[in-house]
Formats: C-alpha cells, structure tokens, sequence
C-alpha cells in the first residue's frame, strides 16, 4: 500500500482534489488514514449489504473507486451463499484501472461490471437490491442529486436498499467548529502534518460540498425512500441507510 503524500510538496500549488492516477495510487493509506473508523465501516457495509442482497438481484457501488468496497460486498455477500451482479461505477479511468486489477485473477463470471460514467448526469440502476454510496454523494453537484437519488430509487427492486456514507456538517456552528478540531486531530494521530490538512483542505473546498444529516435525510425522503435511518456516526462522518418500502 502507498504511502498518502501528494500534499506534502511546500512548493506545489494547490489544485482541485480529483481522483486522478496519483489518487488512485494512494487511495488506500488515505482512506484508511482519512476516514473514521474504516475497517469497522466496511465491516457494517458488508453486514448491512448481505441482508438486503438478494439472490439473481444487482448490487452497485456508484463511486467504486478503486473497487476495496466492491471487494468486500463480494466477499460477504458470496459467503452468505447470495449470488448477486455486481456493478462497480466511476468517473475516474484510472480508479477502474485498479478496480480491474484487483479482480483480475477471479474468473470471469464472479468479475464486476465496471463501468465508467460521471454520476452528475444520472445513472441507469436495475433490479437492484442494494446500492452504495459510499462517500460518493458529497463530490455530486448538489444540484445533480436529487436526479441521481431518483434514479437508484427507481431502478431499486422492493425492499431493497441504498447504504449512504458521507462527511456531514453540524447543526450548529460550534459544534460543527467542534466536530472538525476533532477530526483534523484524528488526521494527525494518522500521520498528517499541518501542512497536508490545509493544502487538502484547500483542494477540496470547490470539490466536496457536504450537506447536514437531515438534509440527506430529506433528500432521500423527497425521492421516494420510506424509511430513513442513521447507522453510523463519528463526529463530522455519518452512514446511513434508506429503503424501499411497499404498501
């Protein structure tokens, strides 16, 4: 695993984040540097995806990334003796590159489908019994989600699921002030200097535009989802999982 240092260059300028060939090439220390309690969110995304996986249904990670969560559904879902599709979508090439690679000694038929495509325009869901966005909506153009919202709910089969991770602002400003003291102090337990916090600060403030918890929550009520609740939640992080329901 790569170590994370594409903010340590003083000199460099700061751009906006993508999730480029560089990213892609350190995604896993950062993630496991950068999120709250990683391994334990992959664990609940699994157990969470396995119940509501049904057997000959689709399952998608919209935002694969490098393909670790996919990774993980297959695992837990297949262990459950559940065989779903799974379906693996991206905006980034190179992010799919390593998605590839890392299934590429699988056969064929346990192989997902990866597929690249920009999530702001949409997305095609079918029979789908689960869906992942997993700190994928907050880098969606805040305009664009309520139609991508729509179109997993539309595509979901009854009962299914959609499982939602993102970073999340406070209600209030000083617990939000809070919440992010808190979360920078994590980064730096993990090995990031001042320096890499406020240069990836900088990077993603045209980039990722969280929302609070009840307005996620609201977003996914006003699109069709019943049933709305919080599984997940450290500081400035939350999960969670809206399904749905039938009359």
């Amino acid at each position: 695993m790569k170590r994370d240092k594409i903010f340590t260059d003083k000199t460099r300028a700061v751009a906006d984040f993508n999730f480029g060939e560089a990213t892609a090439e350190v995604f896993e220390d950062m993630l496991e540097r950068s999120v709250p309690q990683y391994r334990e969110l992959q664990r609940m995304l699994a157990e969470l995806s396995t119940e509501f996986a049904a057997s000959g249904s689709n399952v998608y990670d919209l935002g694969c990334s490098n393909g670790i969560t996919l990774n993980t559904l297959a695992s837990a879902i297949g262990g459950a003796g559940k065989s779903v599709n799974l379906v693996g979508v991206d905006f980034s090439e190179a992010m799919l590159e390593f998605a590839r690679k890392r299934f590429a000694a699988q056969p064929q038929a346990q192989q997902p489908t990866l597929m690249l495509a920009d999530l702001n325009n949409g997305v095609a869901v079918e029979n789908a019994s689960v869906v992942m966005l997993n700190l994928t909506l907050q880098f969606i153009r805040p305009l664009c989600r309520d139609r991508l919202i729509r179109d997993i709910y539309e595509g979901m089969n009854a009962n299914g699921c959609l499982i939602l991770v993102e970073k999340v602002l406070g209600n209030q400003s000083l617990i939000n002030r809070l919440f992010i003291q808190f979360y920078y102090d994590m980064k730096r337990r993990n090995g990031y200097s001042d320096l890499e916090i406020a240069k990836k600060r900088e990077s993603l403030e045209n980039v990722m535009i969280p929302y609070r918890i009840d307005e996620n929550v609201e977003l996914l009520k006003r699109n069709g989802f019943g049933i709305v609740d919080i599984f997940f939640k450290w500081y400035n992080f939350a999960g969670l999982i809206a399904l749905k329901t039938v009359s």
